[in-house]
């Protein structure tokens, strides 16, 4: 290959790029990003830069020496618009074109939205940008915040706008917020950090109407209730970025669909991080992001899958001075036991716990509140039981 384009300049995109010079591709590299910002740290967001603890100089992943060292072409601010595969053209948004060899897309996904037309204080919480507008509006007084979707961004969002000062009011269509993630009895843990510090939870709603002419003035739900608010920030899911693909040879449903090693139909076009459903699963976390394009890579390169991209599921969340650790995979069905540490009044305890996710005698999943070290030899034992992949 004489020229390989990474379509994203997001943290997958700059792993798949330097993954390519790591592993001797010395051709043309071409690097594609919508926002006009480099390769940015994202969970930051939602957390120290939104309460003001850390700045944007914190959240870039590159400096120049690094930049040098990739020797890449960068085309920031510009949407992928195409691909021509049988040509090998990625087409830009405006117009021009990239004649490539290989292509790993890696467009990542777009915070879902309510619709009911624009009004000013209503937020989503994916990008720079979106954080930038969010924070301006937490700061000169106390707001009344809603927070519709209870998920690992909602609760992280809530969490720093309460740290704010600001009154904050949880929004979660379900029974209790991260059920699927966790389960019944941990989410029900994970939702008293909500209470424990004075966030309102709202459960088995979900929104109706936004109300306000120009500005966002209060959010009606589908139980009848009508709940004040200055400041909406939406968290309800993201939706991958394939648009741009349309009319390709690729397979589309919910992502890019990839083998276990992130290689498409095309044997020179590969997918990574949160647009990329690989081996059937799209999975919106870190870690996904900056392992897969090591597999990924070696298998464009090769021209067909010869390393596959499996690890252990691993995600983390912060929440009200609390540090959730999650690994594996639980299943409905799965008992849940507390080994280490405690669970009081139905939270964690002052000293955490670690809870053990339990089929047929063997752990399926751990996770941990405010253990680290005990999270981290339960995430070693797990990733050797489980076939022997890292963690």
């Amino acid at each position: 290959m004489r020229t390989v384009t990474v379509v994203g300049a997001s943290l997958a995109g700059l792993y798949a790029a330097r993954e390519l010079r790591a592993q001797g591709f010395d051709g043309r590299l071409v690097i594609v990003g919508d926002e006009t910002h480099g390769p940015y740290d994202r969970p930051p967001l939602s957390k120290d830069y939104l309460t003001g603890r850390a700045g944007e100089e914190g959240l870039a992943l590159t400096d120049a020496e690094e930049r040098a060292e990739l020797d890449a072409e960068w085309l920031l601010g510009v949407r992928a618009g195409g691909l021509d595969a049988r040509g090998r053209t990625v087409v830009l948004g405006d117009g021009r074109t990239v004649c490539t060899d290989g292509v790993v897309v890696a467009t990542g996904a777009s915070a879902r939205t309510l619709g009911g037309g624009r009004r000013t204080g209503v937020h989503t919480l994916r990008t720079l940008d979106d954080a930038r507008a969010l924070r301006a509006e937490l700061t000169g007084g106390e707001r009344r915040v809603v927070i519709v979707g209870g998920g690992f961004v909602g609760a992280e969002t809530a969490s720093s706008c309460a740290a704010l000062g600001h009154t904050v009011t949880v929004v979660e269509s379900a029974p209790l917020p991260l059920v699927p993630q966790l389960g019944a009895e941990m989410a029900a843990v994970c939702a008293a950090l909500h209470r424990r510090n004075g966030v309102a939870l709202v459960t088995g709603a979900s929104v109706a109407a936004l109300h306000g002419t120009t500005a966002v003035t209060s959010v009606e739900l589908t139980d009848g209730r009508t709940l004040p608010a200055d400041v909406v920030v939406v968290g309800i899911g993201a939706t991958p970025n394939t648009a741009w693909l349309a009319g390709s040879p690729l397979a589309l449903n919910d992502g890019v669909l990839c083998d276990d090693g992130c290689a498409t139909a095309l044997p020179q076009v590969v997918a990574v991080g949160d647009v990329a459903r690989v081996g059937g699963t799209r999975a919106e976390h870190w870690t996904a992001a900056t392992r897969q394009p090591r597999a990924a890579v070696t298998n464009l390169l090769a021209g067909h899958t010869v390393a596959d991209a499996r690890s252990v599921p691993y995600f983390w969340s912060d929440q009200y001075g609390v540090r959730l650790q999650f690994t594996g995979r639980r299943r409905e069905g799965d008992t849940v036991r507390v080994t280490e540490g405690e669970v009081a009044d139905g939270a964690p305890g002052e000293d955490g716990f670690l809870a053990r996710y339990e089929r047929d005698g063997r752990t399926t999943a751990v996770l941990t509140a405010n253990r680290p070290r005990s999270f981290m030899r339960a995430r070693r034992e797990l990733a050797r039981e489980i076939h022997g992949v890292p963690a």
